[in-house]
């Protein structure tokens, strides 16, 4: 499995970005997948979720701001991100998870690096 994401790049704030993870090797729908973040010196955290049913999750400081989707055609994951902040720049990395004969499988995307410029 691998998975490919994009979409970074400089932005003012208050502007917006969208970020794709195109994922080979095996499909979107059904899976959980997510958003994650890692700041420098910081911890990756968690940004936003979409589970199997197509529930979603998103970071406290995020909702409202984001949100995540997929396109099953496409096998690619979104991240629509407006209203950007400062705090908001960071690595964004993709994830997806899932079970597979018994054993989980998790399989991460390189990152894109989004800044948010005051």
């Amino acid at each position: 499995v691998q998975l490919q994401a994009s979409g970074g790049g400089l932005v003012q704030v208050g502007g917006s970005l969208r970020l794709s993870c195109a994922a080979s090797g095996s499909a979107v729908s059904g899976r959980r997948m997510g958003w994650y973040r890692q700041a420098p010196g910081k911890e990756r955290d968690l940004v936003a979720l979409i589970t199997g049913d197509d529930s979603t999750y998103y970071l406290p400081s995020v909702k409202g701001r984001f949100s995540i989707s997929r396109d099953n055609y496409e096998n690619t994951m979104y991240l629509q991100m407006n209203s950007l902040k400062p705090e908001d720049t960071a690595v964004y990395y993709c994830n997806i998870n899932f079970a597979d004969g018994g054993r989980i499988n998790e399989y991460w995307g390189q990152g894109t690096l989004v800044t948010v410029s005051s």
